[in-house]
């Protein structure tokens, strides 16, 4: 166009913002029949409607609420407050540390996390998927009491012990335990388990770990897992996590004999059989097999339409699971009646569902106020368009002349005046249905099972008597856990069952064959080949057991913090820095504050902090005889103490010489501190200048033979100037970087915060955290590239083991913490070092070469759960009103047509055990600036190899964010569709890559190579 402004946009960028966000000039009307359609359109919540039923026949797909992509996994640990004495690791049976497991996800260390889960509960993944957290551990969280809620900590489970599982590693016992071979004769005790559920699993492996060797595992059916596998439905629980959590025992080799039942009939188990071949200890483990039926069901079966939970589930499992090849699922169809309001019944009518039923009715005696089933389970049913009818208890089947159930007759119940449940027979209610289903619980009424168990007493309810703190029965021999023993209802509590048997089955074969036993209970932790990994390094002749330790700062702020901080684990303490006598200081306060460089984040999970505390307030003296008590008793662990003085030689050679001689292994000077001591002629007004650095490290070098570290402030120019001087000055190396000079914000009266006394003033302080992570890794890279081999101790933002890995990548040795220890505790050491020990440990595997650290390739997700609409049908819809019902429409159509052989071949997935050669694994010195030489100048890069960005439609929420960010902020090359919101880009990308920078959901957008060579609009001719 002849007349177009170059400062305006093009016509056909005119149209391309068409939807781009403007200020309204006015209040915006449109009728509300308009809005209706709009709503209708856009909506993704389920619609209120009338009808009945989901059609989701043979469609096993996750249907849990809680499952979670990385994305959603990482937002939810973040958001945790990691409590102290957490209510919620009370509330578990297993009693998992989860604050520590949650921190771990928040820190992508999903190793550490199963690590953690599997030490306390070695079926952590299974009851990551079926466990009822809303009445155990998320029923204590203490966001219970906050506007968000409770933490989805079902779905944080399940999420890391799946990446684990994912990541094909075995299990091992703990290298720190002596040998089995080494083991006195009591431990290849012949000890048998009796059912491969829950109970039995846990039983075996910690007994396992513990370093028994001969433990064998009876199961009567052809598959393992017990009612794992049996009755929790494929779409709440693979079959895959069942067999996974068996290798995982089978690694510490554990045996199992199928095809073996407890019985008195011939061939089969008895207590007695079991004792004569050998056995000094039996677990029986064995659920509760039969189940509670009504006499108005007497005579019917599956031919008539009936059956009972117990017979049911497991014809839905066997196929679904592909546990038989001969088991096909149940055809129903027509109304289908569920009795009960346990977990157990809601499975059955979501799998009645799955099985060709039209429409479930749930049945139950009580109210909704008394539904045993835990929520979770029930939203299920209900999202799924099941039915329930409660006040309703069974008085009469109905059958036709052929035998076939057509309804059911039921007495409506009600509370009397005692607060009892009674049933008005006058008022009846009758339901038509095809099929009956009975969930009425469970028990052990198989005569020839009680004559096995024989001479063990049985209790009134027909169950072994178990004592329930030690598991233990009537025979000193014989424990048992999980239903059969009468105190578990979940698979939580029988993995419990299990996990307490084992330590009492410990005591009792130990003291039998006249050995000891720890009166304090201490069952081995879970390890992998990943935990022997060695992450010691050596600098300047100083060994650290890891890289890990604490800056001098706060969390340093007495010995017996730091006390505490090595039984934790940590690899050395630096001191909080310390003076002669007349260079003492006082604090103020306020002092330590949050950073705003979050947003509105309150609680841990800091970005920032800013403080204005001076060095520390106790004398030298102190800090030197402490050093001295600290090195006697912990030999093996780093201490370095940090000092400081004015410009004046006599002051650091005495000092440096104290220190020495209290038995430091090292000193580091600090040169740097940015608030305060500076206006005395200390810290930063030493380190700005590398004239005084030079003399002042040549004055410790003249005084101490000991290694020491120059602390350099980032707040200079070039901070390569000072590590020079530092190196001239003959320092044997630097830290970098002190905190930052800031004001981290002024409130709205105009005042600072920390604002001290009734003046309310304020000072520059020291910013610190993650916030600072990109200064200081820019000072790491720039002095190891341009001073190689000169060692860098660094710290700023270090708050897990991926940063840590970057600074020793970037030419750090080993990595001082501050921040996040005030984020959390001294526990955070153990999520960095499993952490750095899985990095080190993928990174020499090749199959892991596509891994984003701990991280698999993003599956395509939407909410979680993995996608296949797009690959079914070969194109791609958005997930909201009508497409969305497309999208179901297609995925019944699939699941409906798709045969049984299918399904059992997409199961049938061979354990890959993922095992590195211990050679291959690198060390830290091998790693340490391995990342140095791929950082230069800008010249450097290269203008030809250009990429553009790539939008997965099928992962994409449309929510536009990459649209805006393109056209506000960048070239507007990305088109958003009005009708589906579907983001398109075009071919005028640059490659800027801001796009990926804003987009909410992990890899919906790549950058990929650009295709055709890459012409930059000049803006005009």
């Amino acid at each position: 166009m002849p007349n177009q402004k170059l400062s305006a946009d093009p016509t056909d960028i005119e149209n391309l913002l068409g939807l781009n966000p403007v200020i309204k000039p006015h209040a915006t009307l449109k009728p509300t029949i308009d809005t209706k359609k709009d709503r209708k359109y856009w909506k993704r919540n389920a619609e209120h409607n009338c009808s009945s039923g989901c059609n989701l026949e043979n469609n096993f797909e996750d249907i849990k609420h809680t499952t979670l992509s990385e994305r959603g996994a990482l937002r939810e640990a973040n958001r945790c407050l990691k409590c102290a004495d957490a209510p919620c690791q009370k509330s578990c049976p297993t009693q998992l540390d989860v604050k520590s497991f949650i921190s771990s996800i928040g820190n992508r260390n999903y190793y550490g996390s199963a690590k953690m889960i599997f030490s306390d509960n070695p079926l952590g993944l299974t009851c990551g998927m079926v466990c009822p957290t809303s009445d155990l551990c998320v029923g204590g969280c203490n966001l219970y009491a906050s506007e968000e809620g409770p933490i989805n900590i079902g779905g944080l489970q399940q999420f890391s012990t799946e990446m684990f599982m994912k990541m094909g590693i075995p299990q091992i016992r703990d290298p720190n335990l002596a040998p089995i071979d080494q083991l006195s004769q009591s431990y290849k005790s012949k000890i048998a388990f009796i059912g491969c559920g829950p109970a039995s699993i846990s039983c075996a492996t910690f007994l396992a770990r513990l370093g028994y060797s001969d433990l064998t595992i009876f199961e009567k059916e052809d598959f393992l897992g017990g009612l794992s596998s049996s009755e929790i439905p494929q779409f709440r629980l693979p079959f895959n996590v069942v067999k996974f959590e068996i290798d995982l025992m089978k690694d510490l080799g554990v045996k199992i004999e199928t095809g073996k039942k407890l019985s008195s009939e011939p061939g089969s188990l008895t207590l007695s059989l079991l004792k004569e071949q050998g056995y000094k200890c039996v677990f029986i483990g064995i659920g509760l097999p039969d189940p509670n039926n009504e006499p108005i069901f007497n005579g019917l079966s599956a031919e008539n339409g009936f059956y009972t939970s117990k017979s049911f589930l497991p014809l839905v499992s066997k196929s679904s699971k592909s546990l038989c090849c001969k088991s096909k699922l149940p055809q129903l169809n027509g109304n289908v009646i569920v009795l009960g309001a346990g977990d157990t019944a809601f499975d059955c009518a979501t799998s009645a569902l799955r099985c060709g039923a039209k429409r479930v009715y749930v049945v139950f005696r009580k109210g909704f106020n008394n539904i045993r089933a835990v929520p979770e389970e029930v939203e299920v049913a209900k999202e799924e368009k099941c039915e329930f009818m409660p006040f309703c208890s069974p008085s009469k089947v109905l059958v036709n002349k052929n035998g076939f159930i057509t309804g059911m007759e039921f007495f409506r119940t009600e509370l009397n005046e005692n607060n009892e449940w009674i049933e008005d027979k006058e008022q009846i209610v009758r339901l038509k249905c095809n099929y009956v289903i009975s969930a009425f619980g469970s028990g052990l009424s198989d005569c020839t099972v009680r004559e096995a168990l024989s001479p063990i007493k049985i209790n009134k309810w027909g169950l072994p008597e178990v004592d329930p703190v030690t598991m233990k029965t009537s025979e000193e021999w014989v424990f048992a856990g999980g239903d059969v023993a009468g105190q578990a209802q979940t698979t939580v509590e029988s993995v419990n069952d299990g996990k307490t048997a084992s330590w009492f089955i410990h005591k009792y074969i130990q003291e039998t064959s006249g050995q000891s036993v720890s009166k304090e209970i201490k069952l081995p932790k879970f390890f992998t080949p990943i935990d022997l990994v060695d992450i010691s390094v050596e600098l300047c002749g100083i060994k650290f057991p890891n890289p890990f330790g604490l800056a001098s700062a706060p969390p340093t702020t007495s010995a017996a913090m730091m006390r505490r901080a090595f039984e934790a684990g940590w690899g050395f303490c630096v001191t909080k820095t310390f003076g002669l006598d007349h260079d003492i200081v006082t604090n103020v306060s306020p002092r330590i504050v949050r950073g705003t460089t979050s947003g509105p984040v309150y609680g841990p999970g800091q970005g920032s902090f800013l403080n204005i505390e001076l060095i520390s307030e106790k004398y030298a003296r102190y800090w030197c005889k402490c050093i001295k008590e600290l090195k006697d008793d912990f030999p093996d662990r780093v201490i370095i103490a940090s000092i400081m003085c004015s410009f004046n030689k006599e002051d650091w050679q005495l000092l440096a010489k104290m220190a020495e001689e209290a038995g430091s292994d090292a000193l580091e000077l600090n040169l740097s501190c940015p608030h305060g001591m500076g206006e005395r002629g200390m810290g930063l007004a030493c380190g700005q200048d590398p004239e005084l650095v030079r003399n002042i490290c040549l004055w410790v070098r003249e005084a101490v033979k000991i290694p020491f570290f120059a602390k350099l402030t980032p707040n200079v120019t070039n901070i390569l100037d000072i590590a020079k001087a530092a190196k001239e000055g003959k320092a044997d190396g630097v830290t970098a970087t002190n905190t930052v000079s800031g004001l981290m914000g002024l409130r709205a009266d105009g005042s600072a915060w920390p604002s001290v006394g009734a003046q309310q003033l304020t000072t520059y302080g020291g910013v610190s955290g993650n916030a600072i992570r990109p200064i200081a890794l820019r000072a790491v890279t720039h002095i190891a590239k341009n001073l190689p081999g000169f060692p860098i101790l660094a710290t700023g933002g270090i708050d897990s083991a991926e940063a840590g890995l970057q600074y020793l990548m970037g030419g750090a040795s080993v990595l001082q913490v501050c921040s996040a220890v005030q984020n959390q505790d001294f526990t955070v050491v153990d999520d960095y070092i499993t952490g750095l020990k899985a990095l080190l440990y993928l990174k020499s595997l090749d199959v892991f070469k596509n891994w984003n650290g701990q991280s698999e390739p993003t599956p395509k997700h939407q909410k979680g759960k993995v996608l296949q609409v797009g690959d079914i049908i070969g194109m791609h819809l958005p997930s909201f009103g009508e497409f969305s019902k497309r999208q179901q429409e297609i995925k019944q159509n699939f699941y409906k047509n798709l045969k049984e052989e299918q399904r059992k071949e997409n199961q049938l997935l061979e354990r890959v055990v993922n095992l590195a050669e211990t050679s291959k694994i690198p060390k830290i010195k091998d790693i340490i600036g391995v990342a140095v030489e791929k950082i230069g100048t800008y010249k450097n890069l290269s203008q030809k190899e250009q990429v553009v960005a790539l939008i997965d439609e099928e992962m994409c929420i449309n929510c536009g964010k990459c649209y805006m960010a393109c056209n506000d902020s960048g070239y507007q090359a990305i088109e958003f569709d009005a009708k589906t919101h579907l983001p398109k880009v075009t071919d005028a990308c640059t490659g800027c890559t801001l796009c990926l920078s804003v987009c909410p959901i992990i890899d919906c957008i790549k950058m990929v190579e650009r295709q055709i060579p890459y012409v930059p609009y000049r803006g005009c001719s």
